[in-house]
């Protein structure tokens, strides 16, 4: 795997990180999402993949390949800073899963 990818989904998960979780997404469902448990899941996810240097297992990957349909499914519905929190979040799924299939 090309040592780029390796950067550019750390990179985004730094930023992903220091983001602040947009406020109303604590409490309102998006499109029958909830966005907490999404965000969380697609977190650790990444987390191991960087912890493994861009390995992770098939629970995992088919995880992730699932969090990629609701962010799919949910994007249309957010704005500004939700929709920038979110995208982070659909890039690294994406990155992920196209280098790892």
């Amino acid at each position: 795997m090309p040592d780029d990818v390796l950067r550019v989904v750390g990179a985004l998960h730094d930023e992903f990180r220091q983001a602040a979780f947009p406020r109303r997404l604590v409490v309102d469902d998006v499109a029958g999402v909830e966005m907490v448990t999404l965000a969380s899941g697609v977190d650790g996810c990444v987390s191991a993949w960087l912890e493994h240097e861009g390995h992770i297992d098939d629970r995992r990957w088919n995880h992730l390949a699932e969090c990629e349909q609701r962010l799919i499914r949910v994007m249309p519905a957010l704005k500004g800073a939700e929709a920038t929190y979110y995208q982070r979040l659909l890039d690294m799924t994406a990155l992920i899963l196209e280098i790892d299939a």
